[in-house]
């Protein structure tokens, strides 16, 4: 199966970076076993094995939607094409973030949910609130909740960004929103076409739903609180943008920024007055 993903003209990114990786995760997964399990032995289930690799070159399907299985920071989460494929880099960065002890979390933008069960697991005090627009990406946020019997913590909720969340104060707000900018998404490989275009979508630089976020951050945060935003390859295009806001990138594809430095230019326009629009599902 290797030999047969390198020859095809197929992208990764969903969960690997090569053939042999893809080949070994959708076999073992599609079986049931764990990433150490030792193939060497007869094949199983080899007609079924075979289907899902026909479909994965042919169809150009990532392999996350065919076992509707991802992972992230080593935990599975349940997906299907009414999210994106979590593979956000803020997951890593969860043990790193807390400067203070966190006691309330906000995941905007939350998509199936998995930052909200990650932080929800990397601050075992805090309550999460899980934010989308989208009640479709909702119910797959619902299903890995329950998965990790993480009810009692994580409250969903469906709003545009930060609409429906009047008077909440978090001492951790997470986003990975739609960033992709509008001449990027037109040059997206066919994987990435079957995921929610609108979990791409971010305007002409990629930004408008980053600056929506930044003008309305101040109110939700509470004293010493943390914004910390993915932007993917953004981070020239966000310098710009917001050059008078003091970002910290403690990776290339995520800057956070803290509740003084963002109340210290609200009037100054460093979040740039972007007409307001629709936020959507996003891991």
């Amino acid at each position: 199966m290797e030999r047969r993903f390198s020859a095809a003209p197929l992208c990764y990114g969903h969960g690997t970076d090569n053939a042999h990786d893809e080949a070994a995760w959708l076999v073992l997964r599609a079986l049931g076993l764990p990433f150490n399990t030792d193939l060497a032995g007869p094949a199983h289930d080899a007609e079924r094995i075979e289907a899902l690799a026909d479909r994965r070159i042919k169809e150009r399907i990532p392999v996350a939607y065919l076992l509707k299985e991802a992972w992230l920071a080593g935990q599975p989460f349940y997906v299907d094409e009414r999210v994106i494929v979590p593979r956000s880099h803020i997951a890593e960065l969860l043990p790193s973030l807390r400067r203070r002890p966190v006691k309330r979390v906000l995941d905007l933008c939350t998509g199936s949910g998995c930052l909200a069960i990650l932080a929800a697991r990397a601050y075992p005090a805090a309550h999460v609130d899980a934010v989308d627009l989208s009640p479709v990406a909702l119910a797959v946020a619902r299903k890995n909740v329950a998965r990790y019997r993480l009810g009692r913590r994580i409250r969903l909720r469906r709003s545009d960004l930060f609409h429906a969340l009047a008077g909440e104060r978090y001492d951790l707000i997470l986003s990975n929103p739609p960033y992709v900018s509008a001449n990027a998404i037109g040059a997206l490989p066919p994987e990435y076409r079957h995921e929610p275009r609108v979990a791409f979508a971010g305007g002409a630089d990629g930004l408008d739903l980053v600056a929506r976020i930044l003008a309305e951050a101040t109110a939700h945060l509470a004293p010493g609180g943390r914004l910390v935003c993915e932007i993917g390859d953004g981070k020239s295009a966000a310098q710009r943008r917001f050059r008078r806001l003091r970002l910290e990138w403690p990776k290339p594809e995520v800057f956070a920024v803290g509740r003084d430095a963002l109340a210290a230019t609200a009037n100054t326009g460093a979040a740039a007055r972007t007409p307001p629009s629709p936020s959507r599902a996003k891991r």
